[in-house]
């Protein structure tokens, strides 16, 4: 270990044009620096920088700085502050791991390999990971780099779940199956859930739900998901900011034969130009779509009502794959922090016994925890995620093996 006691880790998530990044105690989770870095290889690139005493910085990188100037921009600010002997390992975000790796890993060149070799099944999320990861490494070689997919919580998935009603030798030759995706934020949250309600894992269930931009479920039995709304890829399953959700599939061939688009033209669509922005012709971000209900905006409102009812239409079936729900639990942005979504959530579901608690829900906001269900009705948790600390203690965990 760095100095026999820290357990400091430097986390990383690198998207196509963005690094967010934080040190952390992986044994607390106490936050000692975190920040975010954009406009990577598209324009004037700037770092902000967030110290544990409150202190911002914004650092200007240049024009289109690339993920390892940005990394070697990182590790220099971190030598400043005097953080980077404090450091036992490099913790990365990879969104997909395919078939390949079902819990977190050291990374060395074998795992590199292998997430490259998966690369198609996330082609705008993997090739950013493998960048950082690299980056990384060439600016702490000595210190362990572990990876954490987003896929691996969703590996005990059943046959029947993960499986679709496509030709097996599709599934057998080329991996077309469901992963499921946000498999960090789900384990986190039903772990906190699980402490809140004073319950063990082997004698639980729940839904857990993260609704941000991307938005996802899952069904958790006895500790393990058993059923997640994202599928080969995180197109599937819940209405998002910008993302269609469940479609029918046919769909692609009308827009293909019919109407003259390209599978490009489809799959920008599909990705990029619907989901709430496409229902409300006006935003991707539910704040703005909640002030614009209020102003009296048609498309706001039919927007946040068919995310809501296809919420609500989730929890109804995992709540038959489960054979009954100990609670649901809510996180992300939007689960954390939007009141209108949550009522109009708990109110779809009040034939399932669910019935919110009005004050609590206005309350319970901005990184407080607790239930906002009343006493007596079915449970309903806001947990604030923390992917960051999980992604942290599975990297000091395996840093530590391999020192043992």
């Amino acid at each position: 270990m760095a100095d026999g006691k820290s357990l400091n880790v430097l986390v990383i998530n690198c998207g196509s044009s963005s690094l967010k990044f934080a040190i952390l105690d992986a044994g607390n989770g106490d936050t000692l620096l975190s920040g975010s870095a954009e406009r990577l290889l598209q324009g004037d690139s700037v770092a902000n920088y967030r110290l544990a005493d409150g202190e911002q910085q914004h650092h200007t990188l240049g024009s289109n700085a690339t993920h390892e100037q940005t990394l070697a921009a990182l590790v220099g600010f971190i030598r400043t502050q005097g953080l980077d002997q404090t450091l036992v390992a490099v913790g990365h975000r990879v969104v997909h791991g395919g078939e390949q790796f079902s819990e977190s890993v050291r990374v060395s060149d074998k795992v590199l390999q292998r997430i490259r070799e998966v690369t198609h099944l996330a082609p705008l999320h993997n090739p950013a990971n493998i960048a950082g990861i690299e980056a990384a490494i060439a600016a702490f070689p000595a210190l362990p780099q572990v990876a954490v997919f987003d896929t691996a919580f969703h590996h005990s998935l059943p046959r029947h779940a993960y499986l679709y009603a496509l030709p097996m030798s599709l599934y057998r030759e080329h991996g077309v199956r469901r992963y499921g995706m946000h498999g960090t934020s789900h384990r986190y949250v039903a772990e906190r859930a699980l402490a809140f309600l004073e319950l063990q894992p082997p004698h639980s269930r729940l839904i857990t739900a993260h609704l941000g931009n991307g938005a996802s479920m899952a069904a958790i039995l006895d500790g393990h998901s058993i059923d997640t709304s994202m599928g080969l890829t995180p197109l599937e399953g819940l209405v998002m900011g910008t993302r269609t959700g469940d479609l029918d599939p046919s769909i692609s061939h009308y827009l293909v034969s019919q109407l003259g688009y390209s599978i490009a033209q489809v799959d920008d669509l599909y990705n990029k130009h619907s989901g709430l922005l496409g229902i409300s012709e006006l935003s991707n971000d539910v704040r703005s779509l909640e002030e614009a209900e209020q102003d009296g905006h048609a498309g706001a409102r039919l927007a946040l009502d068919i995310f809501c009812y296809r919420l609500a239409k989730y929890v109804g079936a995992y709540t038959v794959v489960l054979g009954g729900v100990d609670a649901l639990v809510l996180t992300g942005g939007v689960g954390e922090n939007s009141a209108r979504v949550r009522a109009s959530l708990l109110n779809r579901l009040a034939g399932l016994g669910y019935q919110l608690d009005s004050q609590a829900n206005q309350t319970i906001r901005f990184g407080l925890e607790g239930p906002i269900s009343l006493p007596g009705s079915a449970t309903t948790l806001v947990i604030p995620t923390n992917e960051e600390w999980m992604i942290a203690r599975d990297a000091a965990r395996l840093a530590q093996e391999f020192d043992v």
